[in-house]
């Protein structure tokens, strides 16, 4: 019987869950394989470049889905606060409340972090300062915009890191209330 291939954007799910749980360098294309459901010459021909390759469309696809979910609110919203809260929800809603750690984040503090250190730091540039231009609509001088812009993905991504370490997956909830308030959201009843 014939195997009908994974559509891309589920394949790089299933990837970027390997990259999760074992990191770039414990990632083998053998649990790769195991994971996917493909061997390696199916994973050689989705992604010719091997797992260095595999990690930059992951990245690429997390990036298309927060340029999409969370930078477009941000910056295309009408109502500045809202696109804020659009982020904080869409932000929550991906990790899953802190069940899911931020791969880019992880990519960033791993050995291989300089194999993709320019898509990590538009990535993580972009958040900020897309969060920044909505401070600044919402009425914010530009420099105090930049600094809570700064301080609230430090925040976002200190609390998945916390929430994984202390197996307390409130964390992130309560970083993200605190998050809301500091940003000039009104509290969530």
């Amino acid at each position: 019987m014939r195997r009908i291939a994974p559509d891309r954007d589920q394949l790089l799910g299933t990837v970027a869950e390997v990259f999760r749980e074992h990191g770039y360098e414990g990632a083998s294309l053998a649990l790769i394989g195991g994971a996917t459901g493909l061997g390696k010459g199916s994973l050689y021909h989705f992604f010719p470049g091997g797992k260095e390759e595999m990690a930059r469309a992951v990245i690429t696809h997390i990036d298309g889905w927060f340029a999409d979910n969370v930078f477009a609110p941000l910056r295309d919203s009408g109502d500045p606060l809202a696109g804020i809260e659009q982020m904080l929800e869409a932000t929550d809603s991906y990790f899953r409340s802190g069940r899911r750690v931020c791969l880019i984040g992880a990519f960033a503090l791993d050995d291989s972090r300089d194999l993709f250190a320019g898509q990590i730091r538009d990535y993580f540039g972009r958040w900020v300062t897309h969060l920044a231009g909505a401070l600044v609509r919402s009425g914010r001088r530009p420099d105090e915009a930049s600094e809570l812009a700064e301080e609230a993905v430090a925040a976002i991504q200190g609390a998945l890191t916390l929430a994984r370490a202390a197996s307390d997956l409130d964390v992130l909830s309560r970083a993200l209330r605190r998050s809301r308030m500091r940003l000039g959201l009104p509290a969530k009843i």
